[in-house]
C-alpha cells in the first residue's frame, strides 16, 4: 500500500564494521536500495523512521518514498532487516525500489470475522490454518489486510483461499485450495469429576471388586489349610515308621 511517507536517507562513502558502527554510534543506521534495473547504492537511515513503518498495520508492504540526499528520490519497501537480538533494535534494513506501474507480489494478512455455526449451533471448533496469503497486483492495490466471513461454516465446512474476494488489479498466486479456517467437532469429550459426596451408580455387567479386608482372609484360612494338611501327612508318616 501507497503510503505519503518520506524517510530521509544519505549516501555511505565507505563500508565496513567500523563505519557501521560510527554510523549506529551517530543515531543512524547503514542500509542498501538496490533494484529496478539500477545500482545498488548504500545509504544511512533513521531506526526510529523504518521501525514504525515495519510496525504499522501494512506492516512490510508498505510502500513508501526514500529521499537520497543529493541523489534519486524513490518509492521503496522494507525487503529485509537485521535485529539486535537482546536489545530488539534495528541494525541493519534492505529497501527495494518500486516501480509503480508494474505488477508486484506480496503477502497479506488475512483475519476471520463472525462465530460460525459450526462452533455456536453444533459446539464444535474453528480452527484458523492460514493467516496469510500471496498475491500480485499493483502496488497501488495492495491491500492491508483480508476478512474472511466464517458465520455459515457448519461442521466439516472450510472458507479456502479461493473464498477471499480480490478486487483491482489483484490475482491469486497461493493455491486456490489452501484453507484459511474451517469448523471442526471436538476430538473428545469432556470428562466430567465426579461430585464430592454422591453416589455413583454401578455400571451394568460390572464385577464389584471383594473388599480388601475379605481378600486377605481368604489367602489366610487358604494357608492354614495347607499346613494341616502338611501335618496329617507327617503324622501318618510317624505311624508307618513305628509299625516297621
Amino acid at each position: 500500500m501507497v503510503k505519503d511517507i518520506t524517510v530521509a536517507a544519505e549516501v555511505r562513502t565507505s563500508r565496513g564494521k567500523n563505519e557501521a558502527h560510527r554510523t549506529r554510534h551517530a543515531g543512524q543506521i547503514p542500509a542498501v536500495i538496490y533494484g529496478a534495473f539500477k545500482d545498488p547504492v548504500a545509504v544511512s537511515v533513521n531506526p526510529r523512521e523504518i521501525a514504525k513503518i515495519i510496525r504499522s498495520a501494512t506492516g512490510y508492504n508498505t510502500i513508501f518514498k526514500l529521499e537520497i540526499a543529493g541523489g534519486e528520490t524513490t518509492p521503496v519497501m522494507v525487503v529485509d532487516q537485521q535485529v539486535d537480538p537482546i536489545r530488539g533494535t534495528l541494525l541493519h534494513a534492505d529497501f527495494k525500489r518500486i516501480d509503480l506501474t508494474k505488477r508486484i507480489r506480496v503477502n497479506v494478512p488475512v483475519t476471520t470475522t463472525g462465530e460460525a455455526k459450526g462452533v455456536k449451533v453444533q459446539g464444535g471448533l474453528l480452527e484458523v490454518i492460514t493467516r496469510s496469503i500471496e498475491i500480485e497486483c499493483l502496488p497501488d492495490d495492495i491491500p492491508e489486510k483480508f476478512v474472511v466471513d466464517v458465520t455459515e461454516l457448519m461442521i466439516g465446512q472450510a472458507k479456502r483461499a479461493s473464498d477471499v474476494a480480490l478486487t483491482g488489479s489483484m490475482k491469486l498466486v497461493s493455491a486456490a485450495e489452501t484453507v484459511i479456517a474451517h469448523s471442526v467437532a471436538l476430538r473428545a469429550e469432556e470428562v466430567v469429576a465426579p461430585v464430592e459426596g454422591a453416589v455413583v451408580a454401578p455400571v451394568a455387567g460390572a464385577v464389584a471388586a471383594e473388599p480388601e479386608v475379605i481378600k486377605k482372609g481368604k489367602k489366610e484360612e487358604e494357608a492354614a489349610d495347607k499346613d494341616k494338611t502338611k501335618d496329617k501327612d507327617k503324622d501318618k508318616d510317624k505311624e508307618k515308621g513305628k509299625k516297621k
